[in-house]
C-alpha cells in the first residue's frame, strides 16, 4: 500500500482544525503509513496551539510553523519539500474540501496519472467567487492546453516525483496543473464534493483575479521563452527596426520626390532614429539573455555527466 502525505496550509482556521483532523484520521485509518502535515502560515488566532495539541496526541500529525504570513504558495512549497509519501494530497483547512474524497483521488491517480485535480462541480460559494473562477478557468484552459475544469481547486493528489519537480512561489499555486502539464506530467481530474463553509470567512478577495492573470502570463512566458529569449526580444527588436526604416524612408520620400526640406520633418527623422536604437536595444538584451541561458544550460549538462559517471 502506498504511503500518503496530506499537506494542509493553515491560516486562522482555529475552529475547523480538530474536526478536520478527526475526518482525515477516519478516512486514512486503513493505511497506517500516512502523515498529516499542517503548515501554519503565520496564524494569529491560536491555530498553532490546536496544531501543537494534535501533533502531541497523534504521531501521524506534523506541524510546520512560519514566523509570519507568507501565503499559500509558500506553505505548499514547504510542504512539498518535506513530504515523504509516495502520494501527496493537498487540501484547504476550512472544511470545504471533503477528506472522504481522498480514496477517489487515489483511485483516479492509479489509472496512470501523475496529478489529479479535484473539480468542484457543484460549488457552494457566492457567485462573486464562482463566476470569476469559471472565466479564469476557461482562459487558462485555452492558454495552457491543460483541459481541466477547476485549476485552483485546493483538493489535489500528486505522485512524489511531481511535487519534487514543481517550483511553487508567489501565486503559482493557482496553476499547479498547468505547471505540471508544462513538464509533461499526465494531469487528470475527478469531480469532488464541495461543502458549505462552516466556520470563518474566505481569505481571498476579488483582487486575486487580477493577480492570477499576471501569474498566468508569467508562467506562459517562462515556459515558452526561458530557453530561447532572443525569440521574444528579437521579435520586438525586428518590429522596431522595420518601423524605423519605414519612418526614415518616409522622410527621404518627402525630400527627394516632394522636395520638402528635412527640417520640415525633423521630428519624424528623430523619432525614427530613436525607434531604431530601441530595436538594437531589444536585440542586445535578447543576445545577453541567450548567453546567460547557454551558460546555465552548460552547467546543467556538466552536472548530469558528473552524476552519470558517479553512478557507474
Amino acid at each position: 500500500m502506498k504511503s500518503i502525505t496530506v499537506i494542509i496550509p493553515v491560516y486562522n482556521e482555529v475552529e475547523s482544525l480538530k474536526e478536520l483532523h478527526k475526518e482525515l484520521t477516519a478516512v486514512l485509518s486503513g493505511n497506517d503509513n500516512y502523515e498529516l502535515l499542517f503548515v501554519d502560515d503565520g496564524s494569529s488566532d491560536g491555530s498553532i496551539n490546536i496544531l501543537n495539541e494534535l501533533s502531541n496526541s497523534d504521531y501521524h500529525t506534523k506541524v510546520i510553523q512560519f514566523y509570519r504570513n507568507y501565503g499559500k504558495a509558500a506553505a505548499l512549497a514547504e510542504g512539498f519539500k518535506v513530504s515523504s509519501g509516495d502520494y501527496v494530497v493537498t487540501m484547504d483547512a476550512d472544511l470545504q474540501d471533503d477528506p472522504a474524497e481522498i480514496p477517489n483521488l487515489v483511485a483516479k491517480l492509479e489509472e496512470g496519472y501523475d496529478l489529479v485535480s479535484g473539480w468542484k462541480k457543484t460549488r457552494h460559494d457566492p457567485w462573486t467567487k464562482r463566476w470569476p473562477s469559471k472565466f479564469a478557468n476557461i482562459i487558462t484552459r485555452l492558454m495552457t492546453g491543460v483541459k481541466i475544469h477547476d485549476m485552483n481547486c485546493g483538493l489535489k493528489i500528486y505522485k512524489q516525483s511531481v511535487v519534487k519537480s514543481l517550483d511553487v512561489y508567489g501565486g503559482r499555486h493557482r496553476y499547479i496543473p498547468a505547471l505540471a502539464g508544462q513538464k509533461k506530467f499526465k494531469v487528470g481530474e475527478v469531480a469532488v464534493n464541495h461543502r458549505h463553509r462552516k466556520f470563518g470567512v474566505t481569505k481571498y478577495g476579488g483582487s486575486r483575479l487580477f493577480h492570477g492573470f499576471f501569474d498566468l502570463i508569467t508562467i506562459l512566458f517562462l515556459n515558452r521563452y526561458t530557453q530561447r529569449p532572443l525569440h521574444l526580444f528579437g521579435f520586438f527588436g525586428l518590429l522596431c527596426v522595420l518601423s524605423a526604416i519605414v519612418l526614415e524612408s518616409t522622410a527621404v520620400y518627402y525630400k527627394l520626390l516632394l522636395d520638402h526640406p528635412f527640417q520640415k520633418h525633423f521630428a519624424l527623422i528623430v523619432f525614427g532614429a530613436m525607434v531604431f536604437v530601441l530595436g538594437l536595444w531589444f536585440f542586445s538584451i535578447g543576445l545577453i539573455a541567450e548567453m546567460i541561458t547557454a551558460n546555465q544550460q552548460g552547467k546543467e549538462d556538466r552536472v548530469k555527466r558528473i552524476i552519470g559517471n558517479s553512478a557507474d
